[in-house]
């Protein structure tokens, strides 16, 4: 992984793995009225292996998916809006093994590897034509399964579904179960004694001090890396500001250090970089899959800006 000072991005997200599923070969397809179909398909089979509430079923997040199906012949290149979807679902207050038995149920409606979607050669690409010339009643090509779920799908659905779920459990928390650092909400409330403290001394806090940011990112095929580079990142951040300095981790991918600057931002920044590309290049997966920056940002004029610095972050 190449991590780089000064917010600079690392190295490029790689390449994807070949199709599970394809179209036909010579054979243009009807996206549309494939998405209108699968969708269709897809929402009688997840209430068939057991969704328990028809009507909260249909999502944006579920469009999303089919249209990238479609788009792209199958699952394997959907991993972006499978996430979103997994997001929605645990937002939404939809369990994990409900969330998985409907991932299930879209796997078992796909065709196998180089057959075409059902009503791909509809002439009006019109999607409620495509349905209306399939068999609403068609059992699923497999029987829905999780257990017969691709590892790479189950791992990509199951961690997206747990960032938002493990969010909602622990956002009035003092620590983040998953890394030990301090939330959010501690953070605000530091900044906030900084704040009032520079008021009454008639100073500027960005004087003092500093954020240190280290934000993780991962190809959608890989976000199931992003817990351990959390845990990575975070022992690195402690490791390297290990005084006064307070730690905070922010959203799913951010962990930050608010530095005092007679402490040396600068040469701690370039620690980190060295550090965080040791304890990176130990694990080849980690190494190729994602990038890192590390950044050091000054504080704004008063809290509320500071407030809203740190909420941007936590969406990065």
């Amino acid at each position: 992984m190449d991590v780089s000072a000064g917010d600079v991005s690392g190295t490029p997200f790689g390449h994807g793995a070949a199709m599970q599923y394809g179209t036909a070969p010579g054979r243009r397809p009807d996206r549309h009225g494939q998405a209108g179909l699968i969708r269709h398909r897809w929402r009688a089979a997840s209430l068939t292996c057991g969704w328990r509430f028809p009507d909260d079923w249909a999502v944006p997040e579920v469009d999303l998916v089919c249209a990238a199906v479609a788009r792209r012949g199958g699952v394997d290149d959907a991993a972006p809006a499978l996430v979103a979807l997994a997001h929605a679902r645990a937002a939404a207050g939809t369990g994990l093994e409900e969330t998985l038995g409907d991932l299930a149920a879209l796997h078992s409606v796909l065709p196998a590897a180089g057959t075409p979607v059902p009503g791909a050669a509809a002439s009006d690409g019109s999607a409620d034509a495509v349905v209306e010339t399939a068999d609403a009643t068609a059992e699923p090509a497999h029987v829905p399964d999780v257990d017969a779920l691709p590892t790479r799908l189950l791992r990509i659905v199951a961690v997206a579904w747990a960032e938002v779920a493990l969010n909602e459990v622990t956002a009035g928390e003092v620590h983040d179960p998953l890394t030990g650092l301090p939330t959010l909400a501690y953070l605000r409330t530091r900044l906030a004694e900084l704040y009032r403290q520079a008021a009454r001394d008639g100073v500027c806090v960005a004087e003092g001090h500093a954020l240190v940011v280290i934000s993780l990112g991962f190809d959608g095929r890989a976000m199931y890396l992003r817990p351990a580079g959390m845990i990575l990142a975070a022992d690195v951040l402690r490791d390297v500001f290990d005084g006064g300095e307070s730690h905070a981790v922010l959203g799913a991918s951010t962990v930050v250090a608010l530095v005092p600057r007679s402490t040396g931002v600068a040469a701690g920044a370039v620690r980190l970089r060295r550090e965080l590309t040791e304890r990176f290049a130990v694990d080849p997966q980690l190494a190729e899959a994602g990038s890192a920056r590390v950044g050091v940002m000054r504080l704004p004029a008063d809290h509320d800006e500071a407030c809203r610095l740190l909420d941007s972050l936590s969406t990065r």
